[in-house]
């Protein structure tokens, strides 16, 4: 049930995301990035142990580094690191032992995450697409 969810979440968030013209903004989903690697954050909070928050800083320092750099180098950057993040949710239990995360987060947060990356890069591919036909 939670890849089902986290997936349809996905696909209603980004579409509504288009629809209202707000992932238009170079900024939106470096942003949205920033949010969803914030979550484990708030799970270290609810463990209370220090070294799972540092932990959890850590990893999502990485991740928000990728938005920082898909924000002011190359918007693909924040798409891989959405993805990527993903993929770290399926084996984050490996990386950090936080009881705070609540069962079906990994499934939720992965299937959203890799859900949302795969249609950012498909707008971002057919926008592309159709500046070249516009202009070329």
């Amino acid at each position: 049930m939670a890849y089902i969810v986290g997936i349809s979440l996905a696909l209603l968030f980004c579409a509504a995301a288009a629809g209202l013209g707000m992932d238009r903004e170079r900024v939106f989903y470096p942003a949205v990035l920033i949010a969803v690697a914030s979550y484990y954050l708030a799970f270290a909070a609810a463990d209370g142990r220090s070294e799972v928050m540092l932990s959890e800083v850590a990893i999502a320092a990485v991740f928000i580094a990728g938005a920082v750099a898909g924000l002011k180098c190359n918007p693909w950057i924040a798409v891989v690191a959405l993805a990527g993040h993903g993929v770290m949710d399926g084996f984050h239990h490996h990386l950090v032992h936080n009881v705070g995360v609540p069962q079906v987060w990994p499934g939720f947060c992965m299937s959203f995450d890799v859900t949302a990356a795969a249609l950012v890069a498909l707008v971002m591919l057919a926008r592309t697409r159709g500046g070249r036909e516009q202009h070329g």
